[in-house]
């Protein structure tokens, strides 16, 4: 029979671990972003970036005025991604809609939801009202952790710590459209791939991209396909590269 000594300690541990378990079950903080932006490309795009890092990337519209006319002849027969039937590719190419979850790197991470904390968390009006400004997309932060959330919604604001994370954002989805772009051109069109890749790599020495780590796959899938032309592959090797070396 237990001691009443040995009772009390089990008494103590079952209440301690009945308290810890909520706190490490809790879901991460979360920060989102979201631009509506009709007759761009994108016309519409959303970021999901919650602390633990995996991160997840939506976007639909029209790639580019030719997106629905794919060349037949360009596709890869051995690919089994392009290897699909007429229909299923008209679909695709109907709407360009894409999906990718991507890890961000530490301190891109910690950098947007530092940014968020100054910026209030997103529980107070940040759009600057003033009339006559260029529309530049609807866009909506939003911020929920376990403690607050806040989501406000703007064009443009005056916000410092607004600002800076929108155009961390806006470059992110830069970033992760080239990534749209490159793996469309990979399988239906692999003649635009150069130039789109040529385009890239100007952009990410200028500094106007951010995390092209993000699309390594897809670069690492232009790299291995030997049905590409040589000149693409080694740009994006040279992408994964630079990269790398940072």
């Amino acid at each position: 029979m237990p001691r009443p000594f040995q009772i009390v300690c089990l008494l103590v541990l079952s209440s301690v671990v009945s308290f810890s378990t909520p706190s490490d079950s809790q879901a991460p903080a979360v920060v989102t972003f979201t631009l509506d932006f009709p007759s761009s490309e994108p016309e519409r795009y959303s970021i999901r970036i919650p602390s633990d890092g995996s991160a997840h990337y939506e976007s639909n519209g029209r790639l580019s005025a030719d997106s629905d006319k794919p060349d037949p002849h360009e596709t890869d027969p051995d690919d089994a991604d392009s290897h699909n039937t007429d229909s299923h590719n008209r679909d695709a190419h109907d709407n360009n809609s894409f999906d990718l979850d991507f890890a961000l790197a530490p301190e891109t991470r910690q950098k947007i939801f530092d940014l968020a904390a100054r910026a209030g968390y997103f529980q107070k009006d940040v759009a600057n009202h003033h009339k006559g400004l260029a529309f530049t997309g609807k866009k909506t932060l939003g911020y929920k952790d376990a403690q607050r959330s806040g989501e406000c919604t703007y064009d443009y604001s005056n916000i410092p710590a607004v600002q800076e994370l929108t155009t961390l954002l806006q470059s992110l989805s830069a970033t992760l459209e080239f990534g749209h772009r490159i793996d469309y051109d990979r399988r239906y069109q692999k003649l635009a791939l150069d130039a789109e890749l040529k385009r890239m790599q100007e952009m990410a020495q200028t500094r106007m991209l951010v995390e092209v780590s993000a699309i390594q796959p897809i670069l690492q899938q232009v790299v291995a396909d030997q049905s590409v032309v040589n000149v693409a592959r080694a740009r994006a090797q040279r992408l994964l590269d630079a990269e790398g070396s940072r």
